[in-house]
């Protein structure tokens, strides 16, 4: 397994969004799309490893499924938001789930966003640019 690219390695001021997905094909799908599209990509399958590299890469955004191994969605996303280092970082939801099923312990864990799947690569990138705008220079 290679190591994560540090940010420095990534010339020009690229705008780093983080997946943490547990859907292989999906993880694959958005991640090669978002890159396309010139954002640095990190990606991981579950909620503690998606921790650990939040808080080491420090990543512009987080798309966060719900349903991920390890740690659910929200409780990663509260204990991020709770944490001084990536309390900032906006976190987007990218769920199956109903909102109306999770809607209130989205809102209370700290999400910013929240984008229903399936989700089409071209909405998930509206919903990056928006939040981040270009991915860089």
């Amino acid at each position: 397994m290679s190591a994560v690219p540090r940010r420095a390695e990534f010339p020009g001021g690229t705008k780093t969004v983080l997946i943490v997905e547990d859907q292989l094909e999906m993880r694959a799908i958005h991640a090669a799309y978002l890159q396309h599209h010139g954002y640095r990509v990190l990606a991981t399958g579950n909620g503690i490893e998606g921790l650990r590299v939040a808080r080491e890469e420090r990543p512009d955004l987080i798309l966060m499924d719900i349903s991920v191994p390890g740690i659910d969605g929200i409780r990663a996303t509260e204990q991020l938001k709770q944490d001084a280092v990536t309390r900032a970082i906006p976190i987007v939801i990218v769920s199956a789930l109903p909102y109306g099923s999770v809607g209130g312990r989205v809102l209370k864990a700290g999400c910013d966003g929240w984008v229903s799947k399936p989700c089409d690569p071209r909405r998930l990138l509206e919903e990056v640019s928006r939040r981040l705008g270009e991915p860089g220079p």
